[in-house]
């Protein structure tokens, strides 16, 4: 079997410190920031040359938390709540014989210059912090939009937003620019689709604090925050 080597161009650095919490697909929070470093060999102010001239990237990036050796040909998505099995290459599933993702992010800003330059500031990006990304392309409307494509079982974004509630004292132990972002994470509902016991407290770490909340119906109460 053909086997490939693949550099490590640059990695991703936000809040998410860990899986939980993460959008399940880009493009969901899009206020959130997220900035790419890239690795000290490709840190030439070159290699973004004419990028400005547009809106949008495509990242290929690995799965890096689910490397394994072993790969199944049916998985269990999420979205359909984890009880129905579908073929590896009709989902997006992180467990794939070859662990890459790809993810659309709006370019925010671009610096060509400090200490990392250079940096592109994006929103809408659904990577863990420190995930490497292999590759970066320009999003291409024209061969990229397709008109009237069909999406499947995942075909619109899913509805049932939660109710949000969080005492005011709680959520100012986040800095202000955080807050909101961490409002549209909860109201996405963070948890595995299968878990629905409103006495359980979850918790997920997000910009340097842990957060913990419950959900009883479409009510997402937040707990705590430290």
């Amino acid at each position: 079997m053909d086997s490939y080597n693949f550099k490590v161009i640059a990695r991703i650095k936000n809040d998410f410190d860990e899986k939980f919490g993460v959008p399940r697909q880009s493009g969901i929070l899009r206020k959130m920031r997220s900035t790419i470093v890239f690795e000290p060999e490709f840190r030439n102010a070159d290699v973004l040359r004419g990028l400005d001239g547009f809106s949008h990237l495509w990242l290929l990036w690995i799965f890096s938390k689910n490397v394994r050796d072993t790969w199944s040909p049916t998985v269990r998505p999420p979205r359909l709540g984890g009880n129905k099995r579908l073929g590896v290459f009709a989902t997006r599933s992180s467990f794939r014989p070859n662990p890459i993702a790809m993810s659309c992010v709006k370019i925010e800003e671009i610096h060509l210059d400090g200490n990392n330059g250079p940096e592109i500031v994006v929103s809408g990006a659904d990577l863990m912090s420190e995930t490497p990304i292999v590759d970066i392309k320009p999003y291409l409307p024209y061969a990229d939009c397709i008109e009237g494509a069909a999406g499947g079982f995942a075909g619109s974004i899913p509805e049932g937003a939660l109710q949000v509630e969080c005492a005011p004292e709680e959520l100012k132990k986040l800095p202000a620019d955080k807050r909101e972002t961490l409002i549209e994470i909860l109201k996405q509902d963070p948890r595995p689709h299968y878990q629905n016991d409103p006495s359980r407290i979850y918790g997920f770490s997000f910009g340097g604090s842990e957060v913990h909340f419950q959900v009883d119906g479409d009510i997402l109460t937040v707990t705590s925050i430290d």
